[in-house]
C-alpha cells in the first residue's frame, strides 16, 4: 500500500468516499460532514494546497486524508485542557477510508505514513480533532497512541474534541 499525494483527477474517487463516511455519519445520528460538507470544492482545495493524499492498494484508491503543516486557526484556543506541545505539527483533516475497506487498519496505516511524512520533515507533533459522537475515530486516534488534550471550536461555533501525538 501506498499513501501519496492527491491529484485534481483523484477528486471524484475521493469525493466517494467523503459520501459513503457522510453516508454512515448520517445512520449514526452523528452531526459531522453534514450539511454539504466536505465538497467537492473542499476536496480540490485540499489537492490544490498540497494537503490531499490518497492511500492506494493495487492502486485503487481506499483511504483519503487531509494533512496540513500550516498550522489551524481554530487550534489557537483550546478549552478545558491543553496541547501536549507549542512547537511545530502537522495537523489531519478528512481521513476517510472506503467502507469496503473499514476493519482493516488502513486508517491506521494512514496516520503512521504520515508520522513518517513528518519525521521527514522534521516535525514531532500530530494534531486533530473529531465529534464528540465520532467513537470510532475516537477508538482509532486512542490505539494508535494519540492523548485527548481539550475542546477546540470550529469557525461555526461547533466544539470538537481535540487530540495530540508527539513521537
Amino acid at each position: 500500500m501506498e499513501l501519496r499525494k492527491a491529484f485534481k483527477s483523484d477528486a471524484n474517487s475521493i469525493m466517494n468516499i467523503i459520501k459513503q463516511a457522510q453516508d454512515y455519519f448520517k445512520e449514526q445520528e452523528i452531526d459531522q460532514w453534514q450539511d454539504n460538507y466536505p465538497n467537492y470544492e473542499t476536496v480540490c482545495n485540499d489537492i490544490a494546497n498540497n494537503y490531499g493524499y490518497v492511500l492506494l492498494k493495487d492502486n485503487i484508491i481506499v483511504g483519503t486524508a487531509a494533512v496540513s503543516f500550516d498550522g489551524e486557526k481554530t487550534y489557537e484556543h483550546i478549552y478545558d485542557g491543553e496541547w501536549i506541545s507549542d512547537g511545530e505539527y502537522v495537523v489531519i483533516h478528512r481521513i476517510a477510508i472506503d467502507s469496503k475497506y473499514k476493519g482493516k487498519g488502513l486508517a491506521s496505516l494512514i496516520l503512521e505514513n504520515v508520522e513518517k511524512i513528518c519525521l521527514g520533515k522534521n516535525v514531532h507533533s500530530i494534531k486533530i480533532d473529531t465529534h464528540r459522537e465520532n467513537l470510532a475515530m475516537q477508538k482509532l486516534l486512542k490505539k494508535n497512541g494519540f492523548k485527548y488534550c481539550g475542546i477546540i471550536y470550529l469557525e461555526d461555533g461547533s466544539g470538537r474534541i481535540a487530540f495530540e501525538k508527539i513521537f
